[in-house]
């Protein structure tokens, strides 16, 4: 049900690389030659050998290779203020896994990232779709190995075919990595509160408590707890590590205010301090 509400953001924005003495009618230093203006707004300053790699090349091109490779997805698409942008190709086929609950569907997903002020990689990585909060799971970080050559006169995009690719992804990294999903389902959270203080003891990711005299749970802490509480009345379940670790994955990926790779590096670290429980 999750698949056909996902979120779709304009990522085709104009964009353009421009001299920044066109526009200043003064010279500029060395290495800060050009501007990049992203749907009519300055957002990052670059130099005279950097080539412009605008979204219209990048995500067509990426899913030019699920069509190749003859997969089934859906396209999940985010703009941060017309600065960085994903574009989730969702695979919806055979490859679905659940952990032991048919409410919560595993998927494999391509992730596709771009910027235009420099804050990330123009890169794709494989990972997971979960359906039951439909966030982006992060713990698998398969590298698609295309490069891409940021010059002035050539800018190419060099993609993989992805047919062995996916392949290989769901044959060792997708079953392995679901298999610790389960793993820690298995494990029972018995104090959902001691739980959400020591995932934020191991992970710093914030603090449990309001402040050094109140030890209540902080607003932030309440929200993972609320989360972690509901979800285990949707799936019928009582409450177990691996709802936990989703419990802290949606409020990564839809309160905190991090990067799209930051995102990525606090998904993997929240994974590791949960299993390690397990």
């Amino acid at each position: 049900m999750y698949l056909s509400n996902l979120q779709q953001d304009e990522i085709f924005v104009p964009s353009e690389m421009k001299s920044l003495k066109s526009l200043t009618q003064m010279e500029s230093r060395r290495g800060l030659e050009n501007i990049i203006i992203s749907n009519g707004k300055i957002v990052n300053v670059v130099s005279n050998s950097y080539g412009h790699v605008p979204n219209e090349l990048f995500f067509k091109k990426a899913e030019e290779m699920l069509t190749d490779a003859d997969l089934n997805y859906k396209k999940r698409t985010i703009n941060r203020n017309d600065r960085s942008f994903i574009t989730d190709f969702i695979i919806d086929d055979k490859s679905q896994f659940s952990v032991k609950n048919e409410k919560d569907l595993i998927l494999p997903m391509l992730r596709f990232k771009n910027s235009y002020d420099g804050s990330e990689k123009t890169s794709g990585h494989f990972g997971f779709y979960r359906e039951v909060c439909s966030n982006g799971l992060h713990v698998s970080q398969a590298e698609i190995e295309f490069a891409i050559k940021h010059s002035k006169n050539n800018t190419d995009l060099i993609m993989p075919r992805l047919n062995n690719l996916f392949d290989k992804f769901v044959d060792n990294e997708f079953y392995s990595i679901t298999k610790k999903f389960d793993k820690m389902r298995g494990f029972e959270i018995i104090d959902t509160k001691e739980f959400v203080k020591e995932i934020l003891e191991r992970t710093k990711l914030f603090r449990y408590e309001c402040s050094d005299k109140n030890n209540d749970p902080s607003k932030k802490s309440r929200e993972v707890l609320e989360i972690l509480n509901n979800e285990a009345l949707l799936l019928d379940e009582k409450p177990n590590l691996w709802i936990g670790f989703n419990a802290f994955n949606q409020m990564l990926h839809n309160t905190l205010k991090k990067s799209f790779s930051q995102q990525e590096r606090l998904d993997k670290k929240l994974f590791n301090a949960v299993y390690e429980m397990a």
